[in-house]
């Protein structure tokens, strides 16, 4: 059988339109409901429509005739998603390789069964289209599925994307080398030759370019995890500066209540007795504050305290610090810390200083550790993931505060949720105590 019709145009458009559908299904809508169909509805009919008119176009004509239908598919992915341009062009190399791959694949076969008996037709047609590209498409969304659970958020940089772009275009060029030029070494001879070399190219591509995406969710993940790691370490870092600042104080302040016993024993007036009253009460005062009964929380919510009062920041905490006896030194440093640090961010940005509050609470409720932060906040706040997105430029590092507390939290089996209400932001962390700590 070295004589086979070409691949039916419509069947191309279909297999791009099945291609586009598995990313757009995969990650986050930019639309959705019927404006979401309409919208994949309308592209499949003005694919269709282009492709079957330059179906009888001149071969010179045939390679810009494909960039615009690639450019069709960049417009559908960047329509649907809710994603960077860099990212939708990631998308949409693969989306177009796999097209290629699921076109050839489902025609030589066609071919190789029903050309050959003789059982053409219209509708066997369409059937056996319709079945191999579901096979095809539903096993790479499994795929793409599995392969994004770690990272179901896509989020492509630059240098990121020209990777899968070269290795796109040299995967296009090479399968199809046959159809435009037939004198070459890697040309085929024949029709059956030309579709063997297109098909098998075109699946080495796909799995290059899965192994690719595969292999850069996982640096990704280990550049998440290394980060939110720097960060435990540098609270814990933070933790015994603010300890060694701490005891330097309580020495200076049981030096003072030294020399106001020896001043108290001097003959003086009323006016300094009343002086030396105020320091003392102030003394005690200190002596008092943010003793939670965990020396860890002592010293993170003192430290941050003095920090707060710098800034005009209203800092207030009921806890139970008895009730984190089960929890690490570092971890406890990881979740106040961070969970303060952000609070106090947000609170700098609010340039009326009587509307900067804090409150944290810690407390049990039916075996559970209970550790809520509130913090007044009056812009508006988006989430993704369950996490709020960061205000800064560079996002991709930034945000790791937030995770570092989640990653805490699930070490212990517990659980972290975020919610804006009433223009207060409010983190509500619960993890279940151990039996033995109850």
């Amino acid at each position: 059988m070295n004589v086979v019709p070409s691949i039916p145009r419509v069947l191309t458009a279909l297999a791009e339109w099945g291609a586009c559908l598995v990313y757009i299904l995969k990650y986050e809508k930019r639309l959705k409901g019927w404006r979401l169909w309409s919208v994949l509805g309308l592209f499949l009919v003005i694919q269709s429509l282009f492709l079957y008119v330059t179906g009888s176009w001149p071969v010179a004509l045939w390679i810009p005739c494909m960039a615009v239908a690639v450019g069709m598919m960049f417009g559908c992915i960047a329509l649907c998603c809710n994603l960077s341009l860099a990212s939708v062009g990631y998308c949409t190399v693969r989306a177009f390789l796999l097209a290629e791959f699921a076109a050839s694949l489902e025609w030589q076969l066609y071919a190789y069964g029903a050309l050959r008996l003789g059982k053409d037709s219209l509708v066997y047609s369409a059937v056996f289209a319709i079945a191999v590209y579901g096979a095809v498409f539903f096993l790479m969304y499994r795929l793409e599925s599995r392969g994004s659970m770690q990272y179901p958020t896509l989020a492509v940089r630059p240098q990121e994307l020209w990777p899968a772009l070269v290795m796109g275009i040299t995967c296009f060029a090479m399968s199809n080398l046959s159809f435009v030029y037939a004198n070459t070494p890697f040309s085929g001879s024949y029709i059956s030759d030309v579709y063997n070399i297109r098909t098998l190219v075109d699946l080495s591509g796909v799995v290059m370019l899965y192994a690719y995406h595969i292999q850069r969710g996982e640096l990704r993940v280990q550049h998440e995890l290394d980060a939110v790691k720097n960060i435990l370490q540098n609270q814990y870092v933070q933790y015994r500066q603010s300890r060694e600042s701490i005891d330097l104080i309580n020495r200076k302040y049981h030096d003072l209540k030294h020399q106001i016993a020896v001043l108290r024993a001097e003959p003086d007036a009323q006016k300094r007795s009343d002086f030396l009253d105020g320091m003392e009460q102030e003394i005690r005062n200190y002596e008092a504050q943010n003793k939670t009964g965990n020396s860890v929380l002592d010293t993170v919510l003192t430290g941050k305290s003095l920090y707060c009062a710098k800034h005009k920041i209203e800092l207030t905490c009921v806890a139970d610090g008895a009730q984190l006896g089960f929890m690490d030194v570092m971890d406890i440093c990881t979740v106040f810390g961070n969970m303060l640090d952000n609070a106090i961010e947000c609170e700098l940005r609010i340039q009326e200083k009587e509307k900067r509050l804090i409150h944290v609470a810690v407390y049990s409720h039916k075996d559970f550790l209970i550790i809520r932060c509130e913090n007044y906040c009056p812009e508006e706040v988006s989430f993704r993931d369950g996490l709020p997105v960061t205000t800064k430029q560079d996002a991709d590092y930034h945000g790791y505060g937030v995770k570092s507390i989640r990653y805490t939290a699930q070490k212990y089996g517990g659980s972290v949720t975020m919610e804006v209400r009433d223009k207060w932001f409010v983190m509500n962390i619960l993890i279940p105590i151990p039996k033995n700590e109850t």
